[in-house]
This record gives structure tokens, sequence and C-alpha cells, in this order.
């Protein structure tokens, strides 16, 4: 596949770097997210630097879709290769003795968190770019939370956001320590980083997912 490194370890360090990066993009994301649950100004305000900020618009989102991207492909690719690697068809592989069954169906996980980001950004960046350059509207800094609990009035998305969110802490249960394994850390603070990484694949996820439906159950009346 032209552009991707033939290295088995060359792609998974890419997809470990790629995936620690989207790591702190997530909890990013939780920070400012959570303040439309305790202190909707201030969602408002941090939201509307996020959307209109030249740095963020024109540098640090395209490095954000290209590193979702990245770390996607490299998954598939490697999924691949471990599939050929084993010489068997993967419904007959039993890895049960060896590994997780986390461990062993990230590709599925991946893919229906894949699948829920294409939902995530039609829900909010692709109206954010409608908004912006297609209808050409008015700045507007008031206008993120009244939109984000909108999004969660339906409990059928709500039910898939919280279903995806599960999923989530599923893949980065595993994910997350496994990128520090791939990049060789291996020392005192190995214990430490193993916890951190489980609690934080936890509590982000169901931290998304409590949003979700708080603003379900608190729709705005007008």
């Amino acid at each position: 596949m032209s552009g991707i490194p033939s290295s088995s370890i060359a792609r998974k360090i890419i997809m470990a770097l790629s995936g620690l990066f989207l790591v702190v993009f997530l909890g990013q994301h939780f920070v400012i997210n959570i303040t439309s649950v305790i202190a909707p100004d201030t969602f408002n305000t941090w939201s509307h630097f996020m959307g209109y900020n030249p740095l963020v618009q024109y540098a640090l989102q395209p490095v954000l879709i290209g590193g979702v991207i990245v770390h996607f492909v490299m998954g598939f690719v490697l999924e691949i290769q471990n599939r050929k690697a084993r010489g068997v068809r993967y419904f007959k592989y039993n890895g049960g003795a060896n590994a997780s069954w986390i461990s062993r169906n990230m590709i599925i996980s991946g893919a229906t968190v894949l699948a829920f980001l294409f939902v995530h950004m039609y829900d909010f960046w692709f109206h954010e770019m409608v908004y912006k350059y297609v209808e050409f509207s008015p700045e507007d800094p008031t206008r993120y939370y009244t939109e984000t609990v909108e999004k969660f009035h339906s409990p059928i998305k709500t039910g898939l956001y919280v279903i995806s969110f599960v999923l989530l802490a599923l893949h980065l249960l595993h994910g997350f320590a496994s990128s520090f394994q791939t990049m060789g850390v291996n020392n005192k603070y190995s214990a430490a980083i193993k916890t951190f990484t489980k609690v934080y694949a936890i509590v982000i996820p169901l931290g998304f997912a409590f949003i979700a439906i708080y603003h379900h159950l608190n729709p705005i009346t007008q």
C-alpha cells in the first residue's frame, strides 16, 4: 500500500503515537464539554473560541483529522497483517488463552468508534461548517449550549451515543496502555501508568455518556 510503512514495528509506533495524540484531544474535548453541564456560559465561551480561532481551525483541526485517519488506517492494516500471519481465518482463531476479549476485538470496537465519529462529525462539525461557510451566518457566541442540548433531544440518538462511549471505553482499556508498551515504556512508573490508563479509559468515556444523558433529561424549555 503506497505511503504506508512496510515495517510492522514502524506501523505499530505510528499507531501508538497517533492514538496517544487522540487520547490527549479526547481529554481536552471532555474538559470543554463538561462545562455544558456545570457552566453553560463558559461552554459557550470556550466553544466560540475553538470555532473561530484561526490557529485551531486552520492548523490544529487538520492535524486532528489527519491523526484520526492515520490511527484507523494503521489499525486496519495491522489487523490484515495479523490475519495473514496467523494463516487461518479470523473466526477460527482461539486467542483467548493468551489475550483478553477486548484485545482480540480491538478492530470491532475501533470500527464502531469510527462509525460513531462520522455521526458525531455530521451532528456538530458538518453543521458548524455549513453555518459559517455556506450560510455565512453571523457570529453568535451564545448559541453553542442550546445547539448542543438539542442534539440529545432524541432518546435513540442519545442511546447510540451512550453505547458508542461504552465501546470507546473498551477500546481505550487495551489501546491506551498498549501505546505506552509499544513505545517501550518499561520503568518504575509502568504500574502507575497502567493504573492511570485504566482510570482514564473508564472515567472519560463514561463522563461523555453522562453529558449526553444529562442533556437528554434536561431539555431547554421554551
